[in-house]
């Protein structure tokens, strides 16, 4: 920056040189101040022979330091010798210019003021010579010899090095560089404050500046930043369900239910809609952020000073096999009700979420599906259900059905059930048991007489599972809290029953025929395409028990 002091010129003699004690040249400025403001130098005392020193030097806001041109803070004497100025600041602020003795020829006592601070991120080099580590300029160092500066890349002009590089070597590790190194607020580096390597803001946010530093204190020369952390900026975890497991081996699900969480990582929609009684109109219940849990604090917002019933359990799966309320059947000619959506509140993993909680009455259902096993075509199906609440009516069931609503006769639906019917089948003690829906028969083994093998499952939560294959079906039980599965049955079907011709519907909560007499607690299930494996099926068990149902 160019400026003429006050006065008329006056031409000194110094060992057979020409200096201009009037005009103090170019000076060599670090990075500038970002508000412009005026900063005015403390100097402006006689030298011994009269030569009045520059003082008053304006900072204009960001000038480029002029290489190898004389630093401010160091003015030659009037008689002829070379200032030495006060202490030389190694890395710190630019100093206010209070401290140093003036020299007795005439040395200025002031330093130029920054007004507007240093950037931290520029690397700027010290008036002096020595490289301030920290991108802070110093101006009331001892002037270079010949106005020389000592080393490194002079600042053009205060510009923040936009890789985040900092003048001691250290490279900003990460975060977003601000590219202008803005100071917020003007704040004036007074003193020689270390810089503290021109922190890396996160997320945008602007420097602040350099302390100020109440009187001179040499910098000790600024450690290099390490970058500052980026911002996390609401990243989705990642989530493994029970249809992942299924897809690594090779039985992929066709459709996937649950108002509790996702069931397959990679599904990012609602898990349910809720239907509010006060005006008919409906809301998506999607996921949070973490864990994939149901966000129910949009359903008690929506739900609040009326009641909600569930109206949609969208399907995870991508086939669209969506489930909405049954429409009428066979054994009911009226269609279904929407099962009521605050009735089964509880905790998974400590997030609130809520369950099906299914009542004589109601029932969901989807005749046109796709992908669903058809035929004798084989299949898994699962369901978190609970042994707490359940009865002997017909039939709380969850899976393949006719597409008609009607009772099409034996092997024309197979559907995971869960109670204590007693009808057809049954297993040991009182219940309550899994067993399959076949039609015209719910069965806990190969025949009609108790199933030995197949163990009451009375857990808060439970995991129920039908495996169906050519000739043969399994079903497996376990507490979906803790521990392993169960195999209830493992072999040959009920006579009749041996080839399937299963319609491909879904169902949940009532009979093939619409039925409406049980009730019980879903939570959620699958349906795969092919059957599964038995270590499909453990690790499934796995992540179900991981999913933390009750805690």
């Amino acid at each position: 920056m160019m400026f003429t002091a006050p006065g008329a010129t006056r031409t000194l003699q110094f060992a057979g040189s020409l200096l201009l004690s009037g005009m103090v040249g170019t000076f060599l400025l670090g990075c500038s101040g970002s508000g412009g403001a005026v900063a005015q130098g403390t100097g402006g005392k006689s030298s011994a022979d009269g030569s009045t020193a520059s003082g008053g030097v304006t900072s204009t806001g960001g000038s480029s330091a002029a290489g190898g041109s004389m630093s401010t803070g160091g003015s030659v004497e009037t008689g002829g010798s070379v200032a030495t100025g006060g202490s030389p600041a190694s890395g710190g602020s630019m100093a206010t210019g209070t401290g140093g003795t003036p020299a007795s020829g005439g040395m200025a006592t002031g330093g130029v003021r920054s007004t507007g601070g240093a950037t931290g991120t520029g690397g700027s080099v010290a008036t002096g010579g020595a490289i301030t580590t920290g991108g802070i300029t110093s101006a009331g160092g001892t002037t270079a010899a010949s106005g020389t500066t000592a080393g490194g890349s002079t600042s053009t002009g205060g510009m923040t090095a936009t890789g985040g590089t900092t003048a001691g070597g250290g490279t900003s590790t990460g975060g977003t560089t601000a590219t202008s190194g803005t100071i917020a607020g003007g704040s004036t580096s007074t003193g020689g404050t270390k810089a503290t390597g021109g922190t890396v803001s996160t997320g945008g946010a602007k420097l602040t500046g350099g302390t100020s530093a109440t009187g001179g204190q040499v910098g000790s020369g600024g450690t290099s930043g390490m970058g500052g952390a980026t911002g996390s900026g609401g990243t989705t975890t990642a989530v493994t369900g029970p249809c992942d497991v299924y897809a690594s081996g090779n039985t992929p699900c066709v459709a996937a239910h649950s108002t509790v969480r996702v069931l397959l990582g990679v599904y990012k929609g609602s898990l349910y809609q809720v239907r509010r009684a006060s005006d008919n109109t409906t809301k998506d219940i999607g996921i949070l952020a973490s864990g994939g849990f149901a966000d129910s604090a949009v359903q008690d917002t929506f739900c609040s000073d009326t009641t909600c019933t569930i109206s949609i359990i969208y399907d995870q799966s991508g086939k669209g096999n969506h489930l909405t309320k049954a429409p009428a059947g066979q054994r009911k000619n009226t269609p279904d009700n929407e099962a009521n959506a605050t009735a089964l509140k509880f905790t998974a993993s400590g997030h609130t979420v809520y369950g099906v909680h299914i009542v004589a009455g109601d029932g969901y259902r989807n005749d046109s599906t796709s992908g669903i096993a058809t035929g004798d075509q084989p299949e898994t199906e699962y369901m978190v259900t609970s042994g707490t609440f359940f009865n002997s009516g017909c039939c709380f069931d969850y899976g393949n059905a006719e597409t008609n609503n009607t009772d099409d006769g034996a092997a024309t639906m197979e559907a995971v059930y869960f109670g204590n019917s007693t009808s057809w089948g049954k297993g040991t003690g009182t219940g309550p048991w899994v067993m399959a829906d076949l039609e015209n028969g719910l069965f806990a083994g190969g025949d009609k007489g108790p199933t030995t093998t197949n163990t009451p499952l009375t857990s808060t939560y439970v995991t129920a599972i039908v495996i169906g294959k050519s000739g043969t079906f399994a079903l497996k039980g376990g507490n979906a809290q803790s521990g392993p599965l169960t195999t209830m049955y493992d072999g040959a079907r009920p006579n009749g029953y041996t080839t399937m011709k299963k319609q491909g519907a879904i169902i949940l909560g009532m009979g093939g025929d619409n039925t409406d007499g049980a009730q019980g607690n879903f939570f959620e299930g699958c349906i795969t395409s092919g059957a599964s494996s038995s270590a499909s099926d453990d690790a499934v068990q796995v992540n179900i028990v991981a999913a933390g149902y009750g805690k």
